[in-house]
């Protein structure tokens, strides 16, 4: 289901939204086709959506031992030991 919430105030006043997919699916915006993970809109834009049965996948990609061994390295930090 969309839900729609609140999302904050701009310094000029504006009243922000945030509609979303309470199942973690993406949303595509009616009339424009467009499909995004979540849509920001102001107050009275008229923009409606729509659930996708596409999942939103994780932003974050997973790191190997060996990768997370080369970014400690890179900060400076001993991983001899290791």
């Amino acid at each position: 289901m969309i839900r729609t919430i609140f999302d904050k105030t701009r310094e000029d006043g504006v009243k922000l939204y945030r509609a979303y997919s309470d199942r973690s699916m993406k949303i595509q915006q009616d009339g424009s086709g467009e499909i995004y993970d979540e849509a920001i809109d102001v107050e009275n834009s008229g923009n409606a959506y729509t659930e996708t049965d596409v999942p939103i996948e994780d932003q974050q990609p997973e790191l190997t031992v060996e990768d997370t061994l080369t970014l400690l390295g890179e900060l400076g930090v001993d991983t001899d030991d290791q």
